[in-house]
């Protein structure tokens, strides 16, 4: 099997099985090696790596993975996918095709199963619909990663990178900080996919914190917090909190947390840090 990573040989494979892209699934696959290879770098992969793929598609990345890493494990949502996926992979040995939507697999029981429970990475061409879910679904449940490396829209790479006060500082921001330190290493043009999309791409790397940057006493409380704070951005943080249903928040015992903090009864959420949340979060935290 050539190469994948290039028009011709991506379009071959293509017609070989007579795929047809899938709206819902919003796949737009790699055709260009130089991408692929950075993503590799990027990703640090070495011969000591157990990789996880989600949304493999029709394998360009995962040749690339799979010659670098100790092993890889691919999973794919698309069931159409799967005996391109055999074919286009079937030289490597060290790859395993899971298909299945990465949202219902166990990440954190594969890691422990296979890679006995050691730090796994996780390298990804994400669907923009779905990147957030993954993500935090991956840092929530406790998946021993070391980092993830994945290709989003770039206003969503952005964002999470961003700080306060910026138009994209938001709950995604906050979350991705907490668990790690993002930093964009690529910007990638539509013309690198096939089909284009209609929006620019970008790689981002999330090493994740060895210790957390701000400690809480209970995260969910916390980021309940945060989302609540941004739901409305146009409100005060203390309308926000207050209106909050699950929250259960009483709108004088907000005013008293952020005045112990110094901080105005009228500023809004978006102003405030990782570190200000934590705070926050710690002082309203009943138990």
């Amino acid at each position: 099997m050539p190469k994948l990573g290039n028009p011709t040989n991506t379009i071959e494979v293509l017609r070989k099985y007579h795929f047809v892209f899938q709206k819902k699934y919003g796949q737009n696959f790699l055709i260009d090696s130089n991408i692929l290879n950075n993503i590799v770098d990027t990703a640090d992969i070495t011969k000591d790596d157990f990789v996880i793929e989600i949304g493999p598609g029709i394998g360009s990345m995962t040749q690339y993975l799979a010659e670098a890493a100790k092993e890889v494990y691919a999973v794919e949502i698309d069931r159409a996918l799967i005996p391109i996926l055999q074919d286009t992979l079937a030289e490597y040995d060290n790859v395993t095709i899971i298909n299945e939507d990465i949202l219902k697999v166990d990440l954190k029981k594969l890691a422990e199963e296979k890679n006995g429970g050691k730090p796994v990475k996780i390298v990804a061409n994400l669907p923009y619909y779905i990147t957030t879910p993954i993500i935090m679904g991956i840092f929530e449940s406790r998946v021993p990663v070391e980092s993830i490396t994945i290709m989003v829209q770039k206003e969503v790479a952005e964002r999470m990178q961003v700080g306060p006060g910026t138009k994209d500082y938001g709950a995604l921001s906050l979350a991705v900080q907490f668990y790690a330190r993002p930093f964009i290493a690529m910007i990638v043009p539509p013309t690198c996919f096939m089909p284009q999309p209609k929006v620019g791409s970008a790689v981002i790397k999330l090493i994740r914190h060895e210790e957390k940057p701000v400690q809480v006493k209970d995260d969910a409380f916390m980021f309940s917090l945060i989302r609540a704070s941004f739901n409305q951005r146009r409100k005060t943080l203390v309308n926000g909190l207050q209106n909050a249903s699950g929250l259960q928040l009483e709108k004088k015992d907000i005013v008293s947390a952020l005045e112990e903090m110094n901080l105005s009864a009228t500023v809004r959420g978006e102003t405030l840090t990782l570190e200000q949340f934590a705070q926050l979060s710690n002082i309203l935290y009943k138990g």
